[in-house]
């Protein structure tokens, strides 16, 4: 009974620390592909950043984001779309949290699979 316990218990240990290195080299891709496609320039990861001068920041924190869509089933899907195309500066849903006006369309800088990756990201991230 030990034997079989502490083999559960060593295979678990490995799982885990896999899954906590694939995390980390996702969270290092996701970065990385935020900063090439330029998302960095308005947004951060982390809620209670300022923008340029201390002003409030251009875009809304990725945390931010995650909490306020954390039970939004279509989020991900309406996300990508707002990535790709941009949207509206008259709908601003973040009016009064950030100082940008609206977000513009990133399609030529970003691919569609690599938004969705992103997004799906985003919405992951906790506070």
């Amino acid at each position: 009974m030990f034997k079989i316990s502490s083999a559960l218990v060593a295979t678990a240990v490995v799982f885990g620390s896999q899954a906590a290195l694939a995390d980390a080299q996702q969270d290092r891709n996701m970065k990385q592909l935020a900063a090439t496609s330029g998302c960095v320039a308005c947004h951060s990861i982390q809620t209670g950043n300022s923008g340029p001068d201390g002003m409030a920041p251009i875009g809304p924190a990725w945390q931010d984001v995650a909490e306020r869509y954390k039970n939004d089933r279509s989020a991900a899907k309406a996300l990508t779309r707002t990535v790709l195309e941009g949207n509206n500066p008259y709908m601003s849903h973040w009016k009064g949290k950030v100082s940008g006006i609206a977000m513009p369309p990133n399609a030529v800088a970003i691919k569609e699979t690599d938004a969705k990756k992103l997004v799906n990201w985003i919405l992951a991230l906790k506070n």
